[in-house]
Parts: C-alpha cells; sequence; structure tokens
C-alpha cells in the first residue's frame, strides 16, 4: 500500500505539519488508525508533561534545513545543526534507520 504525505494542522499551535509517508507505514504497522493531533514539537511537550518531566528543559529553535521553529530536549551549543523531526528522519541513511528500529524493539522489549 503505497502512502502520500498530508499536511495536517497542529490542535495546540495551529500550525500545519506533514504527516510524512512513513510516518503513515509506521502507524499502520501497529494498527493505529487515528492520525496524529499534535505536530512533532507539541508531542514532545506533552510526552514531557505525561512522564513527569519537566518541559522547561525543552528548548525552541529553528531547524537549520527548514527554518521550522521546533523544540527539543537538550540546550544545543550552536556548533553542529539542529534539526526538525521530518528534515531529521530525511537525513538518516537507511542503515541508521534500520538501527533505529532495533533500538526501539529492544526498548520496548
Amino acid at each position: 500500500m503505497a502512502f502520500e504525505p498530508k499536511q495536517l494542522k497542529c490542535c495546540d499551535c495551529d500550525v500545519e505539519f506533514e504527516f510524512s509517508a512513513g510516518e503513515q507505514a509506521f502507524f499502520a504497522a501497529r494498527n493505529l488508525v487515528n492520525v496524529p493531533k499534535r505536530c512533532p514539537s507539541c508531542r514532545l511537550l506533552m510526552r514531557f508533561n505525561r512522564t513527569g518531566r519537566d518541559a522547561r528543559n525543552l528548548t525552541e529553535v529553528a531547524c537549520a534545513e527548514c527554518s521550522t521553529v521546533t523544540r527539543v530536549p537538550f540546550k544545543p551549543k550552536g556548533y553542529r545543526p539542529v534539526y526538525c523531526y521530518v528534515c531529521l528522519a530525511a537525513k538518516k541513511t537507511p542503515g541508521e534507520q534500520q538501527f533505529d528500529k532495533t533500538m526501539e524493539a529492544v526498548l520496548v522489549s
């Protein structure tokens, strides 16, 4: 089944974000039927709030690739580029993506 990228609007910050074909495949593989309501930055913020971690440790930065404002769980030092979720996924090589899936399986079990 071929997936096409969709533009969605975040229910928290009203910013449009892309629900990529890769994310759609991820959702389909896990039998998730609802599309995300929040952008990746707001999802990260909700995850911090849900787990009781201090959301003040999140830093808002502009993506080095597309200039989208995103939140990251660290303070950038300025000598390395910081990417949003979508640009970071696009920059990863297939080997790195496979490693992430392997690590995800290890972390889940």
